[in-house]
């Protein structure tokens, strides 16, 4: 699996979020970004993507997703943001 092919899977299934992934193979990290987020916990904001992955962690096509959210005020000023200086 690469990089694009997770990130499609996300972007099917959950709506008004951007997402940026790296890895290869099985191993993934996940950083996604959206108002979808704002008001959840972080368990919850976690249980949100990895439900929409778990076809592919149940079929061991994902093995391992590290996975950051954030809501698009939190991502402002978030260290991975390429566009924080």
């Amino acid at each position: 699996m690469q990089p694009s092919d997770v990130k499609a899977l996300l972007e099917a299934r959950i709506d008004g979020c951007e997402f940026f992934i790296q890895g290869e193979g099985c191993n993934f990290q996940v950083i996604a970004v959206g108002d979808v987020f704002d008001g959840l916990s972080p368990v919850k904001r976690q249980q949100l993507i990895y439900s929409a992955l778990s076809d592919e962690i149940a079929s061991g096509a994902l093995h391992a997703v590290s996975i950051k959210t954030y809501t698009p005020t939190q991502w402002q000023s978030a260290p991975e943001n390429p566009r924080v200086e």
